[in-house]
């Protein structure tokens, strides 16, 4: 008799455990829940891959996936990238557009718990750097250059200068917001001016300037400057389905043969401040992920891992992370698999495949 007891006692005792730990496990994994009266804000900023959350917006694309998860979104346009991070980290937004090295080194390294809801591109030539009166990028060295400092302009021109043997010392970095940079060299009289940047404003640059030549170009680097729509870990599940799935659907209205093709594309070359023609030269240097399917593939690739392991290492030895980090290890990055690069107790950016395999397997 006592023995029954004591194992009726024990089961208890297990049945409660479980169900704290589920509990636990389900509201790290996103337990807010929806509030039906509040607006989610979303944060965007000018890139060509980004380009389509604006169209989304236009087309009702984004009301129709919020009206059915019984919410409300607000997308807003933030014209200067960084301070879009800024915000967001600092919780005016639930989600917001960024790279997967600055959602590394500005919301993961301030404690924000994030995952990287959409993988949506990389860019293939979108991120480029220009030097006025030169061809070759060696002659980069005793310039004054134009840039958003810790931005993945940054990491685009230090994977430059050590492949052609040179240092960051070689060259005078002056810090510019994103939306004054391009205006900022398109005016300055410096026949050696330079400036790195990202489309569209490398493209307007290189348009309007005709002494203006690309030097190197995130080519040289397919698959490690990744565009991701970033969403708070606690966000209600909702929400993450409503964006993805709005998404999904816009990239279909986009891509090539689809009966709204024209329309989409002429709206995101309007916003972007560009012809149809610029914009179509964008997407070539940009590599979309048009279906949920292209995107599972290399959200679910050991290929991610050795990028975002490639971009903490350069983080780290270039001191981009948080003064307090004794290594890369200091923060944690979970992976669709489980694995976790980096510190365990300390995940701070988490790639998912879930709400992506959702919308391939039409179930959002």
């Amino acid at each position: 008799m006592i023995r029954k007891t004591l194992f009726f006692i024990l089961m208890l005792i297990l049945v409660f455990s479980f169900s704290f730990c589920k509990k636990t496990e389900s509201t790290t994994a996103g337990g807010e829940k929806l509030d039906t009266n509040k607006v989610y804000k979303i944060a965007w900023s000018h890139y060509t891959g980004w380009e389509p959350w604006e169209y989304a917006n236009n087309s009702g694309i984004l009301k129709k996936w919020a009206d059915k998860f019984g919410l409300k979104i607000r997308l807003d346009l933030v014209n200067d990238y960084i301070e879009s991070i800024n915000l967001y980290t600092s919780g005016k937004y639930y989600a917001c557009t960024m790279t997967n090295m600055d959602a590394l080194t500005i919301p993961a390294m301030s404690g924000i718990d994030s995952q990287a809801l959409i993988v949506g591109d990389y860019s293939n030539g979108n991120d480029g750097i220009v030097l006025r009166n030169a061809n070759n990028f060696k002659d980069i060295k005793g310039r004054k250059l134009r840039i958003v400092e810790f931005s993945v302009s940054h990491y685009l021109l230090s994977r430059a200068l050590i492949e052609n043997k040179l240092a960051e010392k070689d060259v005078t970095l002056v810090n510019s917001s994103d939306a004054d940079i391009a205006t900022l060299y398109l005016t300055d009289p410096d026949e050696n001016a330079a400036i790195v940047t990202w489309n569209p404003l490398l493209m307007k640059v290189k348009n309007e300037d005709n002494k203006a030549n690309i030097v190197y170009d995130s080519s040289k680097i397919p698959g490690e400057i990744i565009d991701l729509m970033v969403i708070r870990t606690s966000a209600p599940e909702e929400l993450k389905k409503a964006l993805v799935g709005a998404w999904y659907e816009t990239m279909s209205a986009m891509k090539k043969g689809s009966n709204k093709e024209k329309e989409a594309i002429e709206f995101m070359a309007k916003t972007a401040g560009g012809t149809v023609d610029e914009f179509k030269a964008q997407l070539t240097t940009t590599y979309m992920y048009y279906t949920a399917n292209d995107a599972l593939n290399f959200i679910n690739s050991k290929d991610l891992e050795q990028t975002m392991d490639y971009v903490r290492t350069f983080l780290f030895d270039h001191k981009l992370y948080s003064t307090s980090a004794t290594s890369k290890n200091f923060v944690g990055i979970e992976f669709p698999d489980g694995f976790i690069m980096g510190d365990k107790n300390n995940v701070k950016l988490r790639f998912t495949n879930i709400y992506t395999k959702l919308a391939f397997d039409n179930k959002l």
